[in-house]
């Protein structure tokens, strides 16, 4: 929902961003009593996780709508976001580093089992980056010089401590970001299926950015892969992946179609069948 894009200078999710939520939610509730869906599992990550008025909002939801959203900790974000992405690709995939970026946070993982070694979530995501830096469109040289700056600051001491784990075997990307971005570099369209292997490279990121950066918002919403809504922001996003891979020293990453959502569903079924097993 890019609730960040709605953060006041106090940090609280102003009227406008609450209303959007209620909607969404509703909506939500909505098709799911359609579809005869049994069980919700209604979560709220950095946005929500960050605003100051968070319990305000949980309670106003709660009472609108009857559903209780569950904030998830950034560590979990990042966590359940490598399950699905171990699932995905299976045990022989060996040490996978995963980046994720969403709208308020980055998540960052590596490990060799379902459960990473090391789990990171940093507020470098793309809307949460672009509502606090940019302010022209498109956005001044100067600003993203000093934004690349910020950003490599953010990644300094978690990549020391992933890239000391070990040697990667398989680096992942995961989300919309990374989807359009790999879209960008000519990674097939997602009319393709999901089973098609998609990549993107470090020096393929390098050129779009240069390219990318000079665009208006309205311009980069006519490139194929990115949708309007995002286009304000993949400027933001490809400069959080670009620093991110090379902090971790990371030339290629593999898309995954397998993200949070498919985490969330994961873990639920699993929690589901050890109650089955106790019984």
């Amino acid at each position: 929902m890019k609730l960040v894009e709605y953060l006041d200078k106090d940090g609280a999710i102003n009227s406008k961003g609450v209303n959007k939520l209620l909607r969404g939610v509703k909506e939500a509730k909505e098709l799911a009593q359609q579809l005869g869906c049994d069980e919700l599992l209604p979560i709220a990550t950095s946005a929500i996780r960050s605003a100051t008025n968070s319990e305000e909002i949980l309670d106003k939801v709660e009472e609108e709508t009857g559903i209780r959203l569950q904030i998830l900790s950034g560590v979990d974000e990042a966590r359940l976001t490598f399950l699905a992405v171990r699932r995905w690709y299976g045990w022989s995939a060996g040490r996978i580093t995963n980046l994720d970026i969403g709208g308020g946070s980055l998540e960052l993982t590596t490990g060799t089992d379902e459960e990473p070694d090391l789990a990171f979530s940093l507020d470098l995501g793309a809307g949460r980056l672009t509502h606090t830096w940019f302010d022209t469109d498109p956005p001044s040289q100067k600003k993203i010089g000093i934004l690349r700056d910020y950003i490599d600051a953010e990644l300094a001491e978690p990549a020391r401590k992933l890239r000391a784990c070990g040697e990667v075997d398989l680096a992942v990307a995961t989300s919309k970001t990374f989807r359009s971005l790999a879209r960008l570099t000519g990674a097939a369209p997602s009319s393709a299926g999901p089973r098609v292997k998609r990549t993107l490279t470090a020096a393929g990121l390098r050129q779009v950015i240069a390219f990318i950066s000079r665009m208006t918002a309205a311009d980069r919403a006519e490139l194929e892969g990115i949708s309007q809504d995002r286009s304000h922001q993949i400027v933001a996003g490809a400069l959080v992946a670009e620093a991110s891979m090379r902090a971790l020293g990371l030339e290629q990453m593999e898309i995954c179609p397998w993200a949070l959502r498919e985490g969330v569903i994961l873990r639920r079924i699993d929690s589901g069948l050890e109650s089955e097993e106790e019984k």
